[in-house]
């Protein structure tokens, strides 16, 4: 396939480029890092490389499950050819135990276990810092549509129920998770009543990044943090940390 090196976007941690077919991009995944609405800058070496690793096999994982994905192949080390997706403004997160922002915003003492996964929304907006949002702001604002809602909380919930064992076989304890979804690039949507015909969760499309840059990993035996959060707080060895969860989820049988 002969690849049209035309950048379509540049982000914080990926560039994605035009290929000769519209319907397929080209994902590259970058070393540099940011955290807090990118006040912190950084470079994590290698961070492009385990992370376009991690997430290919975490898709695999996922779509030999029936949750369908935008990952078509690796190109090269650090590059996946994806289908194309008009994203969702919304991210979906999905928390398993209390950590990080919810722990400030409820007065939670970070590693508490809950009893049950919670679901949370927030508007995709870089200049707004990703503020949270409930599913009546995600129609009211047009984000979403109703059954789009009901949609991504479910398929996050299946991601999880799959992700979570498939991370503890592997000596991970998955904490908490950022998704974000699509609908096919130029794909017609429905109009009002047509849900029956087209449901909405038919048209979803799991896309970006499952990695240690969207999840939050802990060791199960000694709770130590292998992901951003190392990067974020300063607390040394993240680059070990990125290959240490790379080596698991890739490497170990």
């Amino acid at each position: 396939m002969s690849m049209d090196a035309r950048k379509l976007y540049e982000g914080k941690a990926k560039i994605v480029l035009a290929t000769d077919e519209p319907d397929r991009y080209l994902m590259v995944f970058k070393d540099t890092a940011t955290a807090f609405d990118g006040k912190k800058k950084g470079l994590i070496q290698d961070k492009g490389f385990y992370n376009a690793q991690i997430s290919a096999r975490l898709f695999q994982v996922l779509q030999s499950q029936g949750i369908p994905t935008h990952f078509i192949k690796l190109v090269d080390e650090r590059t996946m050819l994806v289908r194309a997706l008009d994203i969702i403004p919304v991210e979906v997160v999905v928390r398993n135990i209390v950590a990080g922002s919810l722990s400030k915003r409820l007065g939670r003492p970070e590693g508490e276990r809950l009893p049950s996964p919670v679901v949370e929304f927030y508007y995709k907006s870089d200049d707004l810092g990703d503020p949270m949002i409930c599913a009546d702001h995600a129609i009211a604002f047009g984000f979403a549509t109703p059954d789009e809602c009901i949609a991504l909380r479910e398929l996050a919930l299946e991601v999880n129920s799959i992700l979570r064992p498939y991370f503890l076989e592997r000596g991970l304890e998955l904490v908490d998770f950022k998704l974000e979804f699509g609908k096919p690039k130029g794909a017609e949507v429905p109009g009002a009543g047509a849900e029956k015909q087209y449901p909405a969760r038919s048209r979803l499309i799991l896309g970006d990044e499952i990695s240690p840059d969207t999840c939050r990993l802990w060791d199960v035996g000694t709770g130590e943090k292998l992901d951003k959060d190392r990067f974020r707080r300063d607390l040394g060895k993240v680059e070990e940390a990125y290959a240490e969860v790379y080596r698991r989820v890739c490497q170990t049988a």
